[in-house]
């Protein structure tokens, strides 16, 4: 089965325009396509309008498309409509197994065969969702990482070999229209990200429950230390750096020991009431009276100045 060829998309649908739908919708539309959305939500279509017009400056910013759009967006009132004509679906329900599966199966039974479905899930697994579809071999995850109208990330996960030709198709049309995927060689809950974020956020939450330090300090400690360095490269190269002219074999023959002291020592807190309860004061204090929409202003105003300043270690462009 030929696909289309990646440079050729122009038609576009987002099933489920929460949050990260509508982040993608907005994205789509700024690299000068045409978007079909679909919700059930009863205020869905003023919200999405909502959210695209919140997103657009900062997409502005990034630098649009010649052909980018805003307006070329139809909100339509059901799934099946959306995808009829569509060129690529962004699927973003809810984190929820079982509605999944069945709005996978009627999104599959309408879109044209050759159209890759991608659902945007943060942790479940791809080949339990599509189980009742009967092109499975074109369903794939492609997880974007909050908000995707800016963070570059998505990871792909085929979810069985019949789709690795489904995902080597995603990697050509996230890469053409500017985003970074990661591809996963197996499927694991979390993917990659959410996976070392709920590390990192595991031993966060034990440095609280073991009051070693303020929510704020520990905040504090990751993005004025660690975090910056990686924002530039991941913690293997980074420990690669650290080995000095040897780089990581150095490095593990003789610092590897303490790392793994450390991994011995690291705790496995539980979220009862006494812990959630300084990390939501905790916050209270961090946060300074700033509401949700203050900080995600300048949490995506740090993120802009960080992709205009920062280019990631990585192979040089071209390779």
């Amino acid at each position: 089965m030929k696909r289309p060829d990646p440079a050729s998309v122009q038609r576009i649908a987002i099933i489920g325009t929460g949050t990260v739908g509508a982040s993608w919708a907005a994205y789509f539309l700024a690299r000068g396509m045409a978007v079909t959305a679909s919700d059930p939500a009863p205020d869905a279509e003023e919200r999405l309008h909502t959210l695209i017009e919140a997103a657009w400056p900062a997409l502005e910013q990034l630098g649009l498309s010649p052909a980018a759009d805003k307006s070329r967006v139809r909100f339509c009132a059901t799934p099946e409509e959306a995808v009829a004509d569509a060129q690529f679906v962004q699927e973003n329900a809810p984190e929820n197994e079982d509605l999944k599966i069945g709005l996978l199966a009627r999104i599959d039974a309408v879109a044209p065969p050759e159209v890759v479905i991608a659902t945007s899930t943060s942790s479940l697994l791809v080949s339990r969702m599509k189980v009742r579809c009967r092109h499975p071999e074109r369903v794939i995850t492609a997880h974007p990482f909050n908000p995707p109208h800016i963070v570059p990330l998505v990871e792909l996960v085929a979810g069985g070999a019949d789709a690795e030709h489904a995902v080597d198709w995603a990697v050509g049309f996230y890469t053409r229209i500017g985003k970074k995927p990661v591809r996963l060689r197996r499927e694991m809950k979390g993917h990659i990200a959410n996976r070392l974020t709920a590390a990192l956020w595991r031993e966060a939450v034990n440095l609280v429950a073991e009051d070693v330090a303020s929510v704020a300090d520990i905040d504090a400690a990751l993005t004025h230390g660690p975090g910056m360095r990686w924002a530039i490269m991941g913690p293997h190269m980074t420990y690669h750096l650290g080995g000095g002219e040897g780089g990581i074999a150095h490095y593990l023959k003789h610092l590897g020991p303490s790392q793994v002291e450390r991994w011995k020592d690291l705790g496995t807190p539980t979220l009862d009431a006494k812990v959630c309860e300084r990390i939501i004061e905790g916050i209270a204090d961090e946060a300074d009276g700033r509401s949700i929409v203050e900080l995600g202003v300048e949490r995506d105003e740090a993120l802009l100045a960080l992709l205009q300043s920062v280019r990631p270690i990585g192979k040089p462009s071209g390779d």
